[in-house]
């Protein structure tokens, strides 16, 4: 729990008062928000906003998890440093996006192509490292078998190895993408990406805990569903703690009217944060459920397009769903107030569906 704690503390001290630092060295340098035009008008304001503030959040939560192994002298664990990474290696890649935008003034950035070779190499990465290192017990970061609330019966390597090994790399790389392009599409008003992936990575401290007082090394395997055989528990809720404390850190100063934006520097490296813990926790398909409001507004996004292009209507005034809202009439304060309302109600179901699952299979056995 010491572990826990520190992560978490030094993650919000860092992003508290090394956001403002960093906001001035962006507004020396001029690198602020470009902001289009064919946008809701009340974000005009915003122009000039300094953007790129996921480092912040990205360095925070690297040095909250080193500074909490440091004073504990605790080693880093293999899950610890996979999901981190996939976090820095997306991260790296919104940061290329943002500065293109930034230095051309222009609100496209990478071009698709390159961008998605990118995403696609630093997740097949992970996928790859995800399936070594295994512990005294045999046990790897990540498993072959699709997951729920724990790993299911429906396993990727009974495909054979090679077929198995290409199934389990597309599936990681399809929660990759699916999470850190809802995180990215959900950013678009103050506070709202940072809110909610603060209120996930949160339930991921909680879930790690859980794990880890319920693990199969101390409780016996043969209670299939009364443990939980991860390898790195533990060490899953310390990355998660330090995710959810440079989240808040930096809210202070990203809430409305932000002083910073985490551009994409910032959404697509916590998009790969969570997907990177829903694998290694083995809860994969329970990341849908926690995070609910990033699949509402992803869907949005698919309803708004797919429906103009076979009715050539339009479902929303404005895809992604917040900006509809905008559009509407809803001040931004009142629609982030509700949506982050609506993420903390997915979080709770999520983790209700977790400790229900438990609960069960305690009456089973």
């Amino acid at each position: 729990m010491k572990l826990i704690l520190l992560a978490g503390g030094v993650g919000l001290v860092l992003a508290l008062f090394g956001t403002p630092l960093y906001i001035r060295f962006l507004v020396k340098r001029g690198y602020g928000q470009f902001i289009r035009d064919d946008g809701p008008t009340s974000h005009h304001t915003k122009r000039g906003t300094p953007t790129m503030g996921g480092a912040v959040i990205i360095g925070a939560t690297v040095l909250g998890y080193l500074a909490a192994h440091l004073a504990v002298l605790a080693p880093a664990t293999a899950s610890g440093i996979l999901v981190l990474g996939l976090m820095v290696g997306l991260g790296a890649v919104g940061f290329a996006d943002d500065f293109i935008k930034i230095s051309k003034q222009r609100s496209l950035g990478l071009r698709s192509v390159p961008k998605l070779i990118g995403q696609v190499l630093i997740g097949l990465v992970f996928a790859l490292l995800a399936l070594r290192f295994p512990d005294a017990g045999g046990r790897t970061p990540a498993s072959t078998a699709i997951s729920f609330t724990r790993d299911t019966s429906i396993d990727l390597a009974q495909l054979g190895t090679v077929l198995g090994l290409v199934a389990f790399v597309a599936w990681v790389l399809l929660i990759t993408a699916a999470t850190s392009n809802g995180v990215n599409l959900t950013d678009g008003l103050d506070g709202l990406a940072s809110s909610a992936t603060a209120a996930v990575a949160s339930a991921y401290v909680l879930i790690g805990i859980w794990q880890y007082n319920q693990s199969c090394e101390t409780n016996g395997v043969e209670l299939a569903l009364t443990c939980y055989s991860t390898r790195d528990p533990l060490d899953v809720a310390v990355v998660a703690a330090a995710l959810a404390g440079a989240c808040i850190g930096f809210l202070w100063w990203n809430t409305s009217p932000a002083k910073i934006f985490m551009g994409d520097t910032g959404s697509l490296a916590l998009g790969g944060a969570l997907a990177a813990l829903a694998v290694v926790s083995r809860t994969e398909l329970l990341l849908v459920v926690l995070g609910g409001l990033f699949v509402i507004i992803t869907l949005s996004v698919v309803i708004q397009v797919g429906s103009f292009k076979l009715t050539r209507k339009r479902v929303f005034r404005m895809a992604p769903l917040q900006h509809h809202f905008e559009l509407v009439g809803w001040a931004e304060v009142t629609i982030v107030t509700r949506f982050v309302i609506v993420a903390i109600l997915f979080v709770a179901l999520g983790l209700g569906i977790f400790y229900g699952e438990w609960i069960v299979g305690a009456d089973v056995s």
